[in-house]
């Protein structure tokens, strides 16, 4: 079956990391993702490692930099399914050639600088003037708007500035970033499910309509329970490790052969007790300070080091086995490898093989997202840089051979 967003044509302007993994979303489902890169350039995500290439004997090994048979593995795990063609929106000839494409198109995707698009006279209102349509998405550090609109932003300045790094890492010692892009995803993620919303408007109104998401609101957004003491409390969270503001037992736990999490609600009252039998401490259950998880947090210190050398006296199987079947919910702390050896995730397909012309077969996480009638679509490679000008130009805007290389010696695209 087509993915839910067949026939949908998507233009992206995004670079990195935010707006790529937003667009590769919509690959996903379906649509028509057309990548416009700067000639000779790209992407500056094709820059980054690691990079892969094949020796002598046809093996995938890992390239010291970008190259001739070197691949950027980032760029590829961001930028499936995906068409690219290569404009140099500098010249006006580019900036006109663009906006041909606009009139086809159902939606525009940037991650610049705002104003950039404005400079390159594709600002908001010049592509609506084009096309009434459209639905516009900007992503930004900061949002158009507010004394930092001009500021540069990567993930780990909006995650300082939004309270992310202040709240995560062991009490009493200095910030430390999440293992992952949470501000670059978080607003990927945003502009996917805003995009989407605003088509579904346009069904109503036969208009399309400009989003303007910045990575510092959402990373706000994404801190509903800080914001939430702060405002009822007036207290202002620190770091607190693994564990959780308000529900104890809720945290990692070493064991006997490495580390284990387990979650047991405040609200729940059913699971405490089953769990003090399991860790052989039933003189727990009836103590008083421990009747909620609100007062097991009170008394926190008291009771952490009966419940760690409990955990320590057995391993991570013995316990997922015994809490698990008691419905507490608990499970080991796994490294990238081990997790991709999974069988849950394995199960649910979370892994895709895809097949580079020169590579060969390479794998990436693959998408959540399970659709029983519309699934996402199979996972093509990659595309170099201005691999489909010709084919764009031609399906999109009907230009002949000679058109389009007439445009390549002009340098207007590549």
């Amino acid at each position: 079956m087509p993915g839910p967003l067949d026939g949908l044509s998507v233009l992206d302007l995004t670079r990195i990391l935010s707006g790529p993994f937003c667009t590769m979303l919509l690959a996903d489902f379906g649509a028509d993702v057309i990548k416009i890169e700067q000639p000779g350039l790209g992407d500056p995500a094709r820059g980054n490692g690691p990079f892969l290439t094949k020796d002598a004997d046809g093996k995938q090994v890992a390239a010291m930099a970008q190259g001739p048979g070197a691949f950027s593995s980032y760029f590829m795990s961001i930028n499936r399914n995906k068409r690219s063609i290569a404009i140099d929106l500098t010249k006006p000839a580019g900036a006109a050639l663009l906006l041909d494409l606009v009139e086809k198109a159902d939606v525009l995707v940037e991650n610049f600088r705002p104003g950039t698009m404005e400079k390159f006279g594709l600002g908001y209102e010049s592509l609506q003037a084009r096309n009434p349509r459209l639905v516009m998405a900007s992503i930004s550090g900061f949002g158009q708007s507010g004394p930092y609109a001009k500021r540069p932003a990567l993930d780990v300045i909006v995650q300082g500035m939004g309270g992310m790094l202040s709240i995560t890492g062991e009490p009493g010692r200095g910030p430390v970033r999440p293992g992952a892009s949470i501000g670059d995803i978080t607003a990927a993620l945003f502009t996917t499910v805003a995009i989407q919303g605003a088509l579904l408007e346009r069904e109503k109104s036969n208009e399309g309509q400009y989003i303007d998401i910045s990575m510092l609101d959402c990373q706000v957004a994404i801190m509903e329970n800080a914001f939430t003491r702060y405002f009822t409390l007036g207290e202002i969270p620190e770091r607190i490790g693994t564990r959780h503001p308000s529900s104890t037992p809720f945290q990692a736990f070493e064991t006997a052969d490495g580390h284990l999490v387990v979650a047991i609600m405040g609200g729940s009252t059913e699971m405490w007790p089953l769990f003090c039998a399991a860790i052989d401490h039933p003189e727990l259950i009836d103590d008083e300070r421990y009747q909620s998880g609100w007062g097991r947090t009170q008394h926190y210190d008291e009771l952490i080091p009966i419940i760690e050398e409990a955990l320590r006296q057995n391993t991570n199987e013995y316990w997922v086995e015994l809490l698990s079947g008691m419905g507490i919910p608990v499970g080991p702390v796994q490294n990238i490898a081990e997790v991709a050896r999974d069988p849950q995730v394995n199960e649910r397909g979370m892994f895709v093989d895809v097949d580079h012309p020169e590579l060969g077969s390479v794998r990436f996480a693959g998408n959540p997202i399970k659709l029983s009638r519309t699934p996402t679509v199979g996972a093509s490679s990659p595309p170099d840089l201005g691999q489909h000008s010709t084919e764009v130009l031609a399906q999109q805007l009907g230009m002949t051979d000679a058109q389009v290389s007439q445009l390549i010696a002009d340098g207007v695209i590549a």
